[in-house]
């Protein structure tokens, strides 16, 4: 035989299989899941998703949570907690079962922060939450007023109602603290340490029930001894403050939504040591203060609301913002220089 015609005969034993893959039709038609189940995140946790049926308005399918995983057609659309979502699949909740994430619905409200001020990019903390309560003790460590101005920076940006929770007021008087805070008429409460517990929680309590609530604090201020407190069981780590650096250590690593025994819920988040802010419009930051949106009117092109131009000063001088416009004018400045400086590390 000739090595032609063997080559020839080699041929012909070979198979070919066809490649289903590439025979499937393509569409850009994508499944309605008209059958999803709504659904709202609690937890993450390197790509499953822990999901209430039902989410937070309806109260739950018997506090129900569906492990989840993202669909291949979300592609990078990220899925934090408080997402509503929808899904398909195994939603039994049976150890081992798991479902898919197949639709984030619209959300009402979006707690983000950046890297940093330079960084645009902007990180979602917290989805559809409706009251950020930034939580600062009063001392070990101590308070750095310009943490909390960034935070209130960012619940103004997100449409959140602000709230400062003032911990370990056992270890220091909260009345200087508190007093830089009157002309923002943000609402606070003290809580101390005591032998049976905490006083001033059920004051705390009472100001999240019914609402859906991000606890927003540095490492070692009492966030997870507070969150703890409010939701028996939970079992939040707890650190300690360094004795050096006064600063405490991250223990709780990712956020979580739990029901609180009286209706509403609420998110602990990990500590933070800076909140960047470079993603914020900072004429945004200005609606927190709708006294004196008129007066902007009058600034030049591109005001930075503090400088000598400024239409506001006018604006304040002139009555127009009521008696307290010097100071909430002075606040206002605050905040801005919180957003374009230096966090406070």
């Amino acid at each position: 035989m000739s090595r032609r015609s063997r080559g020839q005969d080699e041929e012909s034993q070979i198979r070919f299989r066809p490649n289903p893959k590439g025979n499937r039709p393509r569409t850009k038609d994508r499944p309605s899941h008209t059958d999803a189940v709504p659904a709202q995140v609690v937890t993450v946790d390197r790509g499953r998703y822990g999901c209430l049926l039902g989410g937070f308005e309806t109260g739950g399918d018997k506090d129900l949570v569906i492990t989840a995983m993202k669909a291949r057609e979300l592609g990078r659309a990220g899925v934090v907690v408080g997402d509503r979502v929808a899904l398909v699949g195994d939603v039994s909740g049976a150890e081992g079962s798991l479902a898919r994430i197949v639709r984030v619905e619209p959300r009402t409200s979006v707690l983000r922060r950046s890297a940093d001020d330079t960084d645009t990019v902007e990180r979602v903390i917290v989805a559809n939450a409706d009251q950020l309560a930034v939580v600062t003790a009063l001392a070990d460590p101590v308070p750095r007023a310009r943490m909390v101005d960034r935070c209130l920076v960012a619940a103004y940006d997100a449409g959140l109602d602000p709230l400062l929770v003032l911990t370990k007021a056992d270890l220091a008087d909260p009345a200087e603290f508190t007093a830089g805070y009157a002309a923002l008429e943000v609402p606070w409460l003290v809580t101390r340490r005591a032998d049976e517990g905490i006083d001033g929680l059920e004051a705390v309590r009472k100001q999240l029930t019914g609402r859906v609530t991000v606890l927003v604090g540095h490492s070692g201020v009492g966030k997870s001894t507070l969150f703890n407190a409010l939701v028996p069981g939970a079992g939040r780590a707890i650190g300690r403050v360094n004795d050096v650096t006064g600063r405490g250590r991250h223990t709780s690593t990712s956020a979580v939504a739990l029901r609180l025994p009286d209706g509403g819920w609420v998110v602990d988040t990990p500590g933070v040591r800076s909140f960047g802010l470079g993603h914020v419009d900072m004429s945004r930051i200005l609606n927190a203060f709708p006294e004196l949106v008129p007066g902007a009117e009058e600034c030049p092109r591109g005001c930075s609301h503090d400088e000598p131009d400024c239409g506001l000063d006018a604006w304040v001088n002139e009555g127009h913002a009521g008696s307290s416009g010097p100071a909430r004018l002075e606040s206002l400045r605050r905040l801005l220089r919180a957003r374009a400086g230096a966090p406070d590390y």
